[in-house]
C-alpha cells in the first residue's frame, strides 16, 4: 500500500469524496504536511487515527478544539465534523490512518462489532479523543496507530494481519479506558453540529455564488443571529469569514492546474481580481502567482 498525501476533497454536503483503501482492505494511510495545505472541515464514515510526527497543530471536532504536539495524537469517530490546521505556522506533519469500522469489527452481528465497536460509534460524547504519551494507555494507543501505519508502509508479507491487529488493539484500549463517566454532550451541542453540517453543505454547494449570512442561515431554517452563534461556537469564525476561507482554499487547489488565475478567481466566487489577490495574500501570505510558482 502506497503512503500518500491526503488532499481532502469534499462534496456539496462537506462529506469527504476520497475513497480510503479498497473494499477488500478498507484502510488508507497518509503522511500529511500542513506546510502545503491545512485539513478543511469535513466528515466521513471511516474512523481516523493520527500520530503527530513533527510540529504542532490545532484539531477541531464538533465544538471541541485541542492543541497537540509532536509525539501526541488523536482519534476521530465516524461521522464527526472535523478539521485541522498548523498551530504555529512553522510546519506540522502527521501519520494518519483512515479505516472503515468493518476492518476491525467484521460483520454487524459479530461479537467484535456488537461488544466493542458499536458502543464507541453510538456514543455522541466521543467525537474526538486526544492521545498523549504521558498517560500509559494512551501511549499504548499511539504505539498501536504508529505500528499499523508502519506495517502499511513496509508491506511485508502478511502486513494486512499486522495492521488489523494493531488497530484492534487500539479499539480495545479505547473501549477499556473510556467506560468511565465522561462529559455529557447536550442536545444543544448535537443540534448545533447538525445545523453546521447543513450550512456547510449549502456553502460548499454554492461557494461560487454570492452568499450572505441570511442565505446561509435560511439553509438551516434558523435566524442570522443563531447562525452566527453556531459558527462561532463550533468553528470559531463567522459564516462569511468561513466562505472567504473556503473560496481561497478551493482556489489554492486550482492553482496546481494550468487554468488562468482570473478564471480561477471567478470560479471561486471572486469577480474582482484585486480583491481576490488581496484576500489570497491575507490568508496564504503570498499572491496567487507566487503560490503557483512555489514562492509561498
Amino acid at each position: 500500500m502506497a503512503i500518500g498525501e491526503c488532499n481532502t476533497t469534499v462534496d456539496s454536503r462537506g462529506r469527504e469524496l476520497l475513497q480510503h483503501g479498497t473494499v477488500a482492505f478498507p484502510i488508507a494511510c497518509y503522511h500529511d504536511d500542513f506546510r502545503k495545505m491545512n485539513v478543511p472541515w469535513h466528515w466521513h464514515e471511516e474512523l481516523e487515527a493520527v500520530v503527530i510526527s513533527e510540529g504542532s497543530c490545532t484539531v477541531a471536532a464538533g465544538s471541541e478544539k485541542i492543541v497537540l504536539h509532536a509525539g501526541e495524537g488523536f482519534f476521530i469517530n465516524s461521522g464527526v465534523l472535523h478539521g485541522a490546521w498548523d498551530n504555529a505556522a512553522t510546519g506540522c506533519r502527521f501519520h494518519s490512518l483512515v479505516f472503515h469500522p468493518r476492518l476491525v469489527g467484521g460483520s454487524l452481528d459479530s461479537v467484535y462489532y456488537q461488544s466493542y465497536l458499536q458502543p464507541l460509534l453510538a456514543d455522541p460524547s466521543l467525537e474526538i479523543i486526544p492521545l498523549r504519551p504521558e498517560i500509559p494507555w494512551q501511549k499504548g494507543a499511539l504505539e498501536a496507530i504508529e505500528s499499523a501505519w508502519q506495517q502499511c508502509l513496509r508491506e511485508a508479507d502478511g502486513y494486512e494481519f499486522q495492521a488489523r491487529n494493531a488497530l484492534s488493539e487500539l479499539i480495545w484500549l479505547l473501549h477499556r479506558n473510556l467506560n468511565a463517566p465522561r462529559r455529557h454532550t447536550s442536545e444543544k451541542s448535537l443540534r448545533d453540529a447538525e445545523r453546521i453540517k447543513t450550512m456547510l453543505s449549502f456553502i460548499h454547494g454554492n461557494f461560487a455564488s454570492e452568499l450572505t449570512t441570511r442565505a446561509i442561515a435560511s439553509s438551516a431554517m434558523i435566524s442570522e443571529s443563531e447562525a452566527l452563534r453556531c459558527f462561532r461556537a463550533t468553528i470559531g469564525t463567522t459564516p462569511i469569514q468561513y466562505v472567504k476561507q473556503y473560496r481561497i482554499q478551493q482556489a489554492a487547489q486550482l492553482l496546481d492546474t494550468p487554468e488562468k488565475i482570473s478564471d480561477i478567481a471567478a470560479r471561486c466566487g471572486f469577480q474582482d481580481m484585486s480583491y481576490f489577490t488581496r484576500t489570497f495574500r491575507e490568508l496564504k501570505g503570498c499572491t496567487p502567482t507566487e503560490y503557483r510558482q512555489g514562492k509561498a
